[in-house]
């Protein structure tokens, strides 16, 4: 029998006093420009100017370039008021479709679209909220060719599904009460950050000594307290086969690269197992000297030969060795050490010799071991956080998926 509450939507359904409406139908979908680089007098003014780079599912309070009431009147760019939704239209990576709304009066470039809505039709918080929870398939309408992009009339062309007024209401206010809980959990994330900042700039220098320890430390070769893995590749079954990732660690080719990259090399790979180090010289924004990373998760490994790779001895402990390389510790002197000229693979020349030559600050072991427990406290903090956030985020989520499409109606205040 048929539901008399429901019609059609999209492949599903929504309740009889909702409507489906084109975005084109209740917003003037309009874009900016950029007013010419070679005019000083165009810049540097008070008129706030957006680029893609800010929007970012948020809301928008400050911008990072300005310019004046000059280069507003000669260029193709114009004001929007405040509450205007912008949309990035361009972008390979995860930028196109990627919605924010204007806390501000502000200008955009040519890349963003900007959604001023019909406010007797729609609540702008809620289209808002719509746009991201459609986030996936809005990049999916994007033209196809080398550069896939969107446009001015694709955007008009998204559906919403539309409640009356006062449940928009209700439904944005919810769910911008998850986006208050997530942004508080995550300017905690940053505030624990910047404290395990602080916790290695100091105690792995000894700037700040943990009570209970004094004296002065060593300073030894690298090659003293840790000897070169030269072992490759022994056949073996259960062995990752993995890759340096400079933001992620040693994770696996699989994952990186969605198949094992390694091909017939992979009998050359270097052996690998738990607490054992690897130096990836590739350089990168985040560490351009390369990054050294420990094997932690798993008991065995193999990583590209290229690597210079390396076990403790008995002098250290690996966890303190870990958070002081992840510090750049090395980097000063790799960088004296590096030869110029760009190898055919695109990694740093560090020759083998001068890398283990290299030194370290040598606290004794019970000091390494005590800063190594705080900065892992310090680390267990920020991950449980984050796995907050995650929670918080699948949460969002699932509320979006009944309350944007009628699943789950809310109970309005109508006082």
């Amino acid at each position: 029998m048929k539901n008399n509450n429901t019609k059609p939507f999209s492949k599903t359904t929504i309740p009889s006093d909702w409507e489906e409406m084109k975005l084109g139908k209740i917003a003037k979908v309009t874009s900016g420009g950029t007013p010419s680089r070679e005019k000083k007098t165009f810049w540097e003014g008070n008129i706030p100017w957006i680029t893609t780079s800010l929007i970012d599912f948020n809301e928008i309070d400050i911008a990072e370039e300005y310019i004046t009431e000059e280069g507003l009147e000669n260029s193709s760019t114009k004001l929007f008021p405040i509450g205007t939704l912008l949309m990035a239209l361009y972008g390979q990576g995860v930028t196109r479709g990627k919605t924010a709304m204007l806390n501000i009066e502000a200008t955009t470039n040519q890349a963003c679209a900007a959604i001023i809505l019909d406010e007797n039709i729609v609540d702008n918080r809620y289209v808002f909220q719509y746009l991201i929870h459609k986030y996936e398939s809005i990049r999916n309408l994007s033209n196809t060719g080398n550069q896939e992009n969107l446009n001015g009339e694709i955007v008009k062309s998204i559906k919403l599904n539309i409640p009356p007024l006062p449940e928009q209401r209700a439904i944005a206010k919810a769910l911008s009460l998850m986006d208050t809980a997530i942004n508080k959990n995550n300017q905690l994330i940053a505030q624990k950050e910047l404290r395990k900042k602080w916790l290695m700039q100091n105690l792995l220098t000894g700037k700040k000594r943990l009570k209970g320890f004094i004296g002065e430390w060593k300073e030894m070769k690298l090659g003293k307290l840790f000897t070169e893995i030269k072992s490759v590749n022994d056949g073996a079954d259960g062995h990752s086969i993995m890759t340096i990732s400079s933001k992620r660690g040693l994770i696996s080719q699989e994952d990186k690269f969605d198949r094992v990259i390694a091909g017939d090399s992979l009998k050359k790979y270097t052996q690998l197992k738990r607490d054992d180090f690897a130096y990836n010289k590739g350089n990168s924004k985040t560490y351009p000297m390369g990054c050294i990373y420990k094997l932690e998760e798993f008991e065995s490994a193999l990583v590209p030969f290229v690597y210079i790779c390396f076990t403790p001895t008995n002098l250290v402990d690996s966890k303190f060795y870990k958070q002081w390389f992840l510090a750049y510790g090395l980097d000063r002197q790799l960088k004296k050490i590096i030869t110029s000229g760009a190898r055919g693979d695109g990694l740093l020349n560090v020759n083998k010799s001068d890398f283990f030559n290299l030194k370290t600050i040598y606290p004794p072991k019970e000091e390494q071991i005590a800063i190594a427990q705080v900065l892992q406290a310090a680390d267990k903090e920020i991950e449980l956080l984050k796995t907050k956030t995650e929670k918080l985020r699948e949460q969002k989520k699932g509320m979006m998926q009944v309350l944007l499409t009628g699943k789950k109606r809310l109970k309005l205040d109508i006082n």
